[in-house]
């Protein structure tokens, strides 16, 4: 019996490893194909989490932030969108879409990532308790402490006690409402108020140099950016300890989280302590931040229509770029300062077409290796005749800044022009102003570059050039003597790019881009005779209608832009017949705007925007058009700096001829620049913008009327 009980044991015990055997190799051949597959990365996880939630897409990155941040001039520090920046490196590391996903309200931000509108969030989010409850932040990667803020004529606030009895203003949803509680909380007779959510920064600002707000609360950086161009606000007493800025997202995004956090790790992006690293280069890799000082002038640093532009801050950006670092822009307030601030350590790399000479490299400053050469030409008026030689110019004075290259050629240039005034400009008058008042007769000669002289006579034909001065010299980026590492690094990426095909692209782009802004009257007998004004008559009266325009300034409006040419592409790369940049038409869901139809739709669809946000302003009705033309050319920013400035001028600030566009003309100028939030801007080409679609417009009209 036991034997038998041990045989029938023995043949159970092989059944049953045969049936585990044969359902093993079942499993392998049905998911043969996933044995050979690696296991899921990066962006099939989170694409997997996201084909949970109800409004996913598939291989993207969906970054949600708020559409009250305005775009503006940074004048020192990381630029606006440096979360936008790493997030955008983060999707491309995992080869995910990116999408930003622009929010109206900043407290609907987290009711939209947790009901599954975007995967992140990326507004400049302070850490609280509160908010911890509802989502989970990545590691911080910017520290910031939060300050009273007041206009500059208010009573100062001796220590907090002060505080009693007076008011601080805020927006519902922002993390300063913790800091005014608990300093009402300390001081209780400290007034909160409530004001609309929808007030920009700047208007917030202005209301606080008026006297209409007492106090608000910001962020230390936010604080120290409206202090880099507005002289009419004070910072007063800390109102909080530091407090992190980091991402948001979902609870149960866990996977994202994590790999958020390993990107800011490794990356070496998060918040760390100072270090005792003496080496520029080796601290500059720790931090992962490299400082540029800039010019805000056409060729160096500039915005326009919302976009950061310039020739070194594109190279300034790709030398980042290249060597996986965040980067600083710094605006230099004057020439002078564009060196000393390499001295003072206030800035790690200079760019500026800047001319090694002994003088400066006594000055404790190294130069690169040659990025550029120029050739330096004699600049007069257009009317001044040709010379073959510097003999020919007789009297004249030649104005120039002291602390330039120039200064020595023109000290050169008189031994053999011995009638030559040398004058000294200001130091904080940028060579295209000097270059201008050559134009305006204001100055009778100056020296420039040749690059500088072309992208002056991209935009102007009232100058010319005389003669040039000597050998081509050679211009290089600037260190801080003593950095030996660093400087080999500038070396090698000028090594690499210059005379390439990134150095090139950039150069062409910003000098040598010949469009001039030339009006065009030819043919007005032929459109009176055939009475259309454009190959697109049709298409613009449909949106003319729709928008409430008048088609006959959309059409003006079109051939100031484009020429009618719908396949024209600016040098800042706006597209189309009304030139919408392509970010703009993305976000207005237009794919491509070569195609007339597209085009037009863009370019109304954009303008209708405009004019809603201007209405915001308090302009004249009969001036709205105006302003809403010289926001879409120039952008909201500038107009708003040049309506303020025209206030403070005693100008009226709500009609735009002979009022704002003088204040306007005054923004190209570097003590005017200097105090306007969105920095310099060429106020000419908006005056002259509107002036000639005016002009056009009239003569439309005139033919119509005639008819």
């Amino acid at each position: 019996m036991q034997v038998f009980l041990s045989k029938k044991w023995i043949l159970l015990t092989i059944l049953v490893v045969i049936t585990i055997v044969s359902l093993a190799v079942y499993l392998m051949l049905f998911f043969s194909d996933s044995i050979h597959k690696p296991l899921l990365n990066i962006n099939d996880e989170i694409t997997l989490e996201k084909s949970q939630q109800k409004n996913s897409a598939l291989n993207t990155l969906r970054v949600l932030t708020w559409s009250g941040a305005q775009t503006y001039l940074p004048r020192s520090g990381h630029p606006q969108d440096l979360e936008l920046i790493y997030l955008k490196e983060f999707a491309e590391l995992h080869q995910l879409q990116f999408k930003n996903i622009k929010v109206n309200k900043f407290s609907d931000l987290i009711p939209k990532l947790l009901a599954g509108e975007g995967d992140v969030i990326s507004a400049n989010l302070t850490v609280t308790a509160q908010r911890k409850k509802r989502v989970n932040f990545s590691d911080p990667f910017i520290q910031t402490n939060e300050y009273l803020l007041m206009g500059k004529n208010s009573k100062a606030l001796k220590n907090g006690h002060a505080l009693n009895g007076r008011e601080v203003i805020l927006q519902k949803g922002k993390s300063y409402e913790i800091s005014a509680f608990f300093l009402q909380k300390t001081y209780p007779k400290l007034k909160i108020r409530y004001i609309d959510n929808n007030i920009s920064n700047e208007l917030i600002y202005d209301g606080l140099a008026s006297g209409e707000y007492d106090l608000t609360i910001q962020d230390n950086n936010l604080i120290q950016s409206a202090l880099d161009y507005r002289d009419d606000l004070k910072k007063s007493l800390q109102a909080s300890v530091k407090h992190d800025i980091a991402w948001a997202v979902s609870p149960d995004n866990k996977h994202l989280l994590k790999q958020l956090n390993i990107f800011l790790k490794t990356q070496t992006l998060t918040v760390k302590g100072k270090s005792s690293i003496k080496s520029q280069w080796k601290n500059i890799k720790r931090t992962k931040t490299v400082r540029f000082v800039l010019r805000n002038n056409l060729s160096s640093y500039y915005i326009w229509r919302g976009e950061l532009l310039g020739f070194h801050y594109e190279l300034a950006k790709r030398f980042a770029t290249e060597h996986k670092l965040r980067y600083e822009i710094i605006v230099a307030p004057d020439n002078i300062s564009l060196i000393d601030y390499i001295i003072e350590d206030k800035a790690d790399i200079a760019l500026g077409f800047l001319t090694p000479t002994d003088e400066r490299k006594a000055k404790g400053i190294s130069f690169s290796r040659p990025y550029h050469y120029a050739s330096e030409l004699l600049i007069a008026h257009r009317s001044f005749p040709e010379i073959s030689s510097p003999s020919e110019l007789g009297k004249g004075e030649v104005h120039i800044r002291p602390s330039s290259s120039y200064w020595q050629t023109a000290l050169t240039l008189q031994q053999q022009a011995t009638e030559l005034e040398l004058i000294a400009a200001p130091e904080e008058q940028e060579t295209e102003s000097i270059i201008a008042y050559v134009g305006q007769e204001k100055y009778q000669f100056t020296i420039a570059d040749s690059h500088i002289v072309d992208i002056e006579m991209t935009f102007s034909d009232d100058i010319h050039s005389l003669m040039s001065i000597g050998e081509p010299k050679a211009q290089s980026w600037a260190v801080k003597s003593g950095n030996n590492e660093l400087l080999g690094k500038v070396d090698d990426f000028i090594k690499k790019h210059y005379k390439g095909l990134f150095y090139n692209v950039i150069y062409n782009k910003y000098f040598k881009d010949k469009r001039r802004l030339k009006m065009h009257y030819s043919g007005f007998k032929a459109l009176k005779n055939s009475g259309i004004l454009s190959p697109y008559d049709d298409i613009v009266k449909i949106y003319a209608q729709k928008y409430n325009f008048d088609w006959h300034l959309l059409v003006a409006q079109m051939h100031q832009e484009s020429r009618f040419n719908p396949k024209a592409t600016s040098m800042a790369g706006a597209k189309g017949l009304f030139q919408v940049m392509p970010r703009t038409a993305k976000e207005l869901g237009i794919v491509d705007v070569h195609i007339p139809e597209q085009g037009i739709k863009a370019g109304i669809r954009y303008m209708n925007w405009v004019r809603e946000r201007m209405m915001k302003n308090e302009v004249q009705p009969d001036q709205l058009i105006w302003f809403t033309l010289a926001s879409y050319n120039a952008g909201a920013g500038h107009v708003r700096d040049a309506i303020r400035l025209a206030k403070q001028k005693g100008w009226r600030n709500d009609i735009w001829f002979d009022n704002v566009e003088k204040a306007m003309l005054l923004l190209a100028q570097p003590k005017y620049a200097a105090k306007a939030r969105y920095g310099y801007v060429r106020g000419q080409e908006p005056v002259t913008y509107i002036r000639e679609i005016k002009r056009r417009f009239d003569t439309y009209e005139n033919i119509f009327k005639e008819e």
